[in-house]
């Protein structure tokens, strides 16, 4: 089983935010494996449930707000006795340029709130993760607002040719390994 943890904000404001790129990607791998989003109100999420050679792929959008993502990953966590080795992570990076991808295998939360709260419940930093870039952020600005700005529509091509591409990234990830995936496509 895949446990795919997609970062973002629930509701049509935060929609086309720099920050909504994990439920951008969620979308698009829901799509991809013809999955249709349904609310578990239990676990704080929707979540659409699909099958991809054979093996179950839940991919979550928590409905907790960014920095409570990690409230949804314990809920599932608690209820279904999942092993962490099927968690799976996917957020948005302002250090990535926009339309870049990066896979890691483990890590710090780098200052991204959602993944901290993600690292709290999870009690580890070592799962696999996949990064969507939405930067760079200018010097000028703090991140918490430059985050919550809408894409302009020459960044949303280019972040929609990337989501594209993670999501053909993601698949390659299954079928190989966080190794391989790291050596193709960062």
């Amino acid at each position: 089983m895949k446990l795919v943890i997609c970062l973002g904000n629930p509701g049509e404001k935060y929609s086309r935010t720099r920050h909504n790129a994990g439920f951008m990607f969620a979308d698009l791998l829901a799509k991809k494996l013809e999955g249709t989003f349904h609310p578990e109100n239990k676990f704080k999420s929707l979540i659409a449930k699909s099958v991809y050679k054979n093996e179950a792929v839940w991919i979550v959008k928590p409905m907790t707000f960014m920095n409570l993502s990690g409230e949804a990953l314990f809920a599932l966590q608690s209820f279904y006795k999942l092993n962490l080795q099927d968690l799976f992570l996917v957020y948005d990076d302002i250090s990535l340029d926009t339309g870049n991808i990066r896979f890691r295998a483990k890590g710090s939360d780098g200052g991204h709130n959602g993944v901290k709260s993600i690292i709290k419940y999870a009690k580890t930093q070592t799962f696999d993760r996949l990064k969507i870039g939405i930067g760079p952020q200018p010097p000028y600005m703090k991140s918490e607002d430059y985050v919550l700005q809408n894409f302009n529509s020459e960044e949303m091509k280019t972040l929609e040719a990337a989501l594209i591409k993670a999501v053909e990234a993601f698949l390659f990830y299954c079928d190989n390994d966080i190794y391989r995936a790291q050596n193709k496509y960062n």
